[in-house]
């Protein structure tokens, strides 16, 4: 009772006054910086938007993942102020701030140390957000594994395989991330024909197989660019290979590459143009004859 006694005993009115006017200016600095923060983030979230939509980025996906950055940032810078302007206020009205901020220092420490995986994952799916290095809907592959981005959260990045499996990467522990389907795709094909095949002859029927169907409407809209084949790329051992290369939308390469594949085998029938496969010739010696042949060739020479 004796310190709260003495604890009051120390305030005047003119220190009461003095301290309150102090206060009071504190607080109206705080809420300036405060309405400077929002204005700047307001700012930052227009340019993010605008960079988006320049890049032609779909307006839901691109205001989702800013709305969440500047969300972040605004939680921390605001969490950051409050968070000073009350150590402020505490000390005019005479309170030891040394052991408080001595005090969040140590725990500070503490919880970094038991919890710098999660701080790591936490970090880690910020700057994934930030740098829209993938987004839900890409196809990418994550350490080794390839499948559909179904969420992106700032500790895990979920994704779903082909066999309908779900994968839970923590970010900070992404080490390779190839997303297959930022801003286009691209089917590649390496397609086989016999040596004795004319390769000019057989590109000219593959860019035709390609023009038509940039010709019709439903491919027209998801190929990009006209069919780019980079020419003979190796001899193999049946075969010519022809690499080229179909630039689409993304995630709709292999739809356009599957169609391709089929009408390439339908013109290469119609201008009999052989696309070879392995062959393997077995020879059976007279010692290698099975028992029933052997019985009836015993059966013959007796008659």
């Amino acid at each position: 009772m004796n310190i709260v006694e003495m604890f009051f005993q120390d305030f005047t009115w003119d220190t009461i006054i003095k301290s309150g006017l102090r206060v009071s200016l504190i607080l109206i600095f705080a809420w300036g910086v405060m309405k400077l923060i929002q204005k700047s983030l307001r700012r930052l979230e227009k340019h993010l938007m605008d960079k988006s939509e320049a890049e032609g980025e779909p307006p839901s996906e691109s205001q989702k993942r800013i709305e969440t950055i500047v969300r972040l940032i605004n939680q921390a810078l605001l969490l950051s102020l409050w968070l000073t302007v009350g150590l402020i206020v505490l000390k005019e009205f005479g309170v030891e701030i040394g052991p408080i901020i001595a005090s969040a220092g140590v725990l500070g420490l503490a919880i970094g140390f038991g919890a710098q995986n999660l701080v790591r994952d936490v970090i880690s799916g910020f700057f994934i957000i930030l740098e829209n290095q993938i987004r839900v809907g890409d196809v990418a592959i994550i350490n080794g594994t390839g499948g559909l981005v179904e969420k992106i959260n700032f500790r895990t990045t979920v994704l779903r395989d082909l066999g309908g499996v779900v994968h839970i990467f923590p970010n900070g522990a992404i080490n390779t991330l190839s997303n297959m389907t930022n801003e286009w795709s691209a089917y590649v094909f390496d397609i086989g024909v016999a040596y004795k095949e004319n390769t000019d002859h057989v590109i000219e029927i593959m860019r035709g197989v390609g023009e038509t169907m940039r010709q019709e409407e439903k491919y027209s809209m998801i190929m990009l660019e006209d069919l780019d084949i980079f020419g003979v790329d190796k001899f193999g051992d049946s075969a010519v290979v022809i690499k080229g290369r179909i630039k689409t939308k993304p995630i709709r390469q292999w739809e356009v590459g599957r169609e391709f594949l089929r009408r390439i085998k339908l013109s290469f029938d119609e201008n009999n143009i052989e696309i070879p496969f392995p062959h393997r010739s077995i020879y059976f010696g007279e010692k290698s004859k099975s028992f029933n042949v052997q019985v009836l060739e015993k059966l013959q020479n007796q008659e």
